[in-house]
């Protein structure tokens, strides 16, 4: 049987092992830019994200195919205008954005989630506040991103009609008097669109249930308001009607540019809110855009954590 003998040496103290091994890092002397950089470069990375730049082929297709598909109907309706030398537009820039509400629904379903549901997924929320970067940076910079997404998505057909009705030679004034309605439209409809979208995504780290929640959402609302409206104007109660649109976020923007911006209503009996009305629907619709936000902060500072 083996016997183990002592060799005599006693057992290093602990001290004895610390080394300290030099293994190159070295200290960073250059320029720190700080919350503002950080915040900059996270709005417009997200801003290319939203239409597919920087990113592969396939995930520019749709973003790139919705931008294509706002903008041929305000070409085709220019190219009839020119060449019938009309007096007026086929449709007027407020109603633009309306007729296509359904384009612009895909695409907030299709980019709200891609611009958060992947950092939910992937965990990667937490790295970002381990930076300059805090959690109203992100909110800012992911919301602004997509609100100015959205815009060049909507504002583009307009300035299409606005050339083609210039090279038309309609009368000036009106165009622009037109456009102008139109822009502060549509800027509206991307604050609450926008907003909407990132919160409805931001709670689900699955980029497939986000856009089908997205969807049911801005299409469902508007379905059931169109046809509880139509029903109160076939029983006479028209009273009714501009308060039932309080409950969509597109009829919300309807409502607010046909009683300040000159717009015709979309609604059945075709008669909007009015002015004392439009003031509830312009509460509401900025009412609506700050609790999006206030939302988006309280989300972000629990995954943050």
């Amino acid at each position: 049987m083996a016997v183990e003998h002592s060799t005599g040496t006693s057992a290093p103290a602990p001290g004895d092992q610390t080394r300290i091994h030099n293994i190159g890092y070295r200290s960073y002397d250059g320029p720190r830019l700080g919350r503002a950089y950080a915040r900059r470069s996270l709005y417009s990375q997200s801003l290319r994200g939203s239409y597919g730049l920087g990113r592969s082929v396939k995930s520019k297709v749709l973003p790139m195919l919705l931008f294509v598909v706002m903008c041929v109907p305000a070409a085709i309706m220019v190219a009839v205008a020119v060449f019938t030398k009309a007096n007026a537009l086929p449709v007027d820039y407020t109603r633009y954005a309306i007729i296509m509400q359904a384009v612009i629904s895909l695409y907030v379903a299709s980019q709200a989630p891609q611009s958060v549901s992947r950092d939910l997924r992937f965990k990667t929320v937490p790295l970002y506040f381990s930076r300059p970067i805090e959690t109203a940076d992100y909110v800012r910079a992911k919301f602004a991103a997509l609100a100015s997404a959205l815009f060049i998505l909507t504002a583009a057909p307009l300035i299409v009609l606005y050339v083609g009705a210039l090279l038309a030679k309609l009368d000036f004034a009106d165009q622009t008097k037109g456009f102008a309605q139109g822009l502060v439209s549509v800027a509206l409809l991307s604050l609450l669109f926008a907003g909407i979208g990132l919160v409805i995504a931001s709670f689900t780290p699955r980029r497939g249930f986000g856009i089908a929640a997205v969807i049911a959402v801005l299409t469902i609302t508007y379905g059931a308001v169109s046809t509880l409206q139509a029903i109160a104007d076939a029983q006479g109660s028209g009273d009714a009607v501009p308060w039932i649109g309080l409950f969509s976020p597109i009829t919300i923007i309807d409502g607010v540019q046909s009683a300040f911006l000159g717009a015709t209503s979309a609604s059945p009996s075709g008669v909007g809110p009015s002015t004392a009305e439009g003031v509830v629907y312009v509460v509401v619709a900025l009412g609506l855009i700050a609790a999006s936000y206030g939302l988006l902060m309280r989300r972000y500072k629990k995954v943050g954590l």
